[in-house]
């Protein structure tokens, strides 16, 4: 037996799916964990299309804003990076 925290909402999703294919959530959860032991890797599908958060989504777009404006810092080396950083967080 095996006890997972997991959200409510994406367990009752995780079931619907899983009885939609046919199988129970456990036959799925079960299998993953096979599958983790005779291969030793984690895999998640890499064809799956996420969304943006729509705090992301508006920060991005703020971003992109800026940047059109000019108002951005490059730099040529990660220490001048690292040294601007430094310097503004002791203000």
């Amino acid at each position: 037996m095996l006890t997972v925290r997991t959200d409510k909402k994406i367990k009752a999703q995780a079931m619907k799916i899983a009885s939609g294919l046919g199988f129970s959530l456990s036959t799925l959860v079960n299998a993953y964990l096979r599958n983790l032991v005779r291969t030793k890797r984690v895999h998640f599908a890499d064809d799956v299309q996420l969304e943006p958060t729509p705090y992301l989504k508006r920060i991005l777009r703020q971003s992109d804003k800026d940047r059109k404006n000019g108002k951005y810092v490059s730099f040529d080396t990660p220490e001048k990076a690292i040294a601007f950083l430094d310097s503004i967080a002791k203000k």
